[in-house]
């Protein structure tokens, strides 16, 4: 071995318990001791990396050992002498494409779980016994609020690894990624139940409720109409009715002032505002299909403008006071015009929920109720993923297939007569009255035909709210 060195050391130590490594008297004797190399290499970032290995029975061995490692590749030698721990931390450094709450959570995975339980093994050790044995004694702990760790965090584990053990697969660190082998029991992906009268009375009895639960037109009316004087009462409409096209939470608190036409009746969505941890992030949307314009109906566009003079109001007060306003230019503000926190609106919603006496659902959920009903009007799978902004038909698949035949709709593969005929039905409005519809956007071939009772829907008497004009007597689900 031209480059690196070859030494002999013991363990033997002095009187004072100090080891004497290479300075033994006794390191010429035959069988005492053992042999090591030194050397260095470059390693896969193109810095110089030095390994020391030992415990070989003759000088031969060692060296034969040293050339096998200068004469392995980068990967090899990084899959060798690489700690788990070193990995996932090189991982999350060069992995500067993701999202900051998906960093935020991948963060989290490594640090307090993965590192603990896997950081001091070698990339070269991992494999599937490893990895399931390590996975077992994770599942056996508690997390962070003393309870057992769920499926779905373990699962949510073995996306991260799996992530991390990729780039090494792609470098050629290792030759297949054993966190593929890992089982999660009790897994399954989460799918929306309807609040039926069966569910609502088990769960006014025992307290238990699904995971992920929609709400029926009828619920959703019933809170509508619960929180008709609350200052985010357009956000609460928006998210969960809007046309039927259920805006997410971020698209929501991410909304200005100069994202909507009101003359016109277009929202667009450029940006969203979320959370990753304590940190609010503002950023594009989750996916290039959730840029998108989306046209509003006559009622959605009579809640935004009395929202619109709620906060001049407000604003006019909080100045008429003198107390601190900020003309942020967002929808959604706090009460000295700054934009809320995504937090508080997730916090505010299930307070609301309470106060009105509805079964719980999440604020996400509302994105399901409005494609279930936006389904009951005629709309297929297809229309669906525009209204919502997935990025893949197969999202919008796996998400409300499930829930979409328990709302007595008919399924997205094969649309009812009677949908068909709306639908055409529908169309053939368009055509009739397209001096009167809003411009329409590339993304937004999919706008909601104005009620029949549109007068009707209009009269307000004095004693209502400036909210109530807007409020739905039934959620009859527009046609499409």
């Amino acid at each position: 071995m031209t480059n690196g060195v070859i030494f002999k050391r013991c363990g033997c130590r002095d009187n004072e318990r100090r080891r004497l490594e290479q300075s033994c008297p006794r390191l010429p004797e035959r069988g005492h001791g053992s042999w090591y190399f030194r050397c260095s290499a470059t390693n896969l970032l193109g810095r110089r990396e030095r390994a020391r290995r030992g415990g070989y029975p003759s000088q031969a061995a060692a060296r034969r050992a040293g050339d096998a490692w200068l004469s392995g590749t980068a990967a090899d030698r990084t899959a060798e002498g690489w700690t788990v721990e070193r990995w996932l931390r090189h991982w999350l450094d060069t992995h500067t494409s993701i999202r900051p709450t998906t960093r935020f959570h991948y963060t989290r995975d490594v640090e307090t779980v993965l590192i603990p339980h896997l950081g001091p093994y070698r990339l070269a050790d991992l494999d599937a016994g490893l990895l399931r044995t390590v996975f077992a004694r994770i599942a056996a702990n508690t997390n962070s609020k003393g309870r057992p760790q769920s499926a779905s965090a373990m699962q949510h584990l073995r996306t991260t690894l799996r992530a991390a053990l990729n780039l090494a697969v792609k470098k050629g660190v290792l030759d297949c990624n054993p966190a593929r082998h890992i089982e999660i029991r009790g897994y399954q992906q989460p799918h929306a139940k309807v609040w039926t009268e069966a569910r609502v009375a088990a769960w006014e009895q025992t307290g238990a409720h699904p995971a992920v639960a929609v709400w029926t037109a009828d619920q959703l009316a019933e809170f509508l109409g619960a929180v008709t004087d609350d200052s985010l009462y357009a956000f609460w409409w928006l998210a969960g009715l809007r046309g039927l096209r259920g805006l997410r939470r971020g698209e929501l608190c991410g909304l200005r002032w100069t994202d909507i036409d009101l003359d016109r009746a277009i929202l667009t969505i450029e940006r969203t505002r979320t959370t990753a941890g304590y940190q609010i992030v503002e950023g594009d949307p989750k996916t290039p299909a959730g840029r998108r314009a989306v046209a509003l109906d006559k009622r959605t566009v009579q809640v935004l403008r009395a929202h619109r003079r709620r906060q001049l109001d407000q604003q006019r007060d909080a100045l008429a006071d003198g107390r601190r306003w900020v003309d942020s230019g967002y929808i959604f503000v706090r009460s000295d015009g700054l934009p809320i926190n995504p937090n508080y609106a997730t916090t505010r919603f299930h307070k609301l929920i309470q106060r009105a006496g509805l079964p719980p659902v999440r604020l996400h959920d509302l994105r399901h109720g409005a494609a279930s009903l936006a389904h009951e009007a005629g709309a297929d799978l297809k229309t669906l993923q525009d209204l919502l902004g997935h990025s893949s038909i197969v999202v919008t698949a796996d998400t409300y297939t499930s829930v979409l035949p328990e709302t007595g709709a008919p399924t997205p593969a094969a649309p009812t007569p009677a949908a068909k005929a709306q639908v055409r039905k529908s169309k053939s409005g368009r055509r009739a009255d397209h001096t009167a519809s809003p411009t329409r956007s590339p993304r937004d071939t999919h706008r909601p035909q104005r009620p029949d009772n549109e007068e009707a829907l209009n009269r307000v008497s004095a004693a209502q709210s400036h909210n109530s004009k807007a409020r739905p007597k039934g959620l009859e689900p527009p046609t499409f």
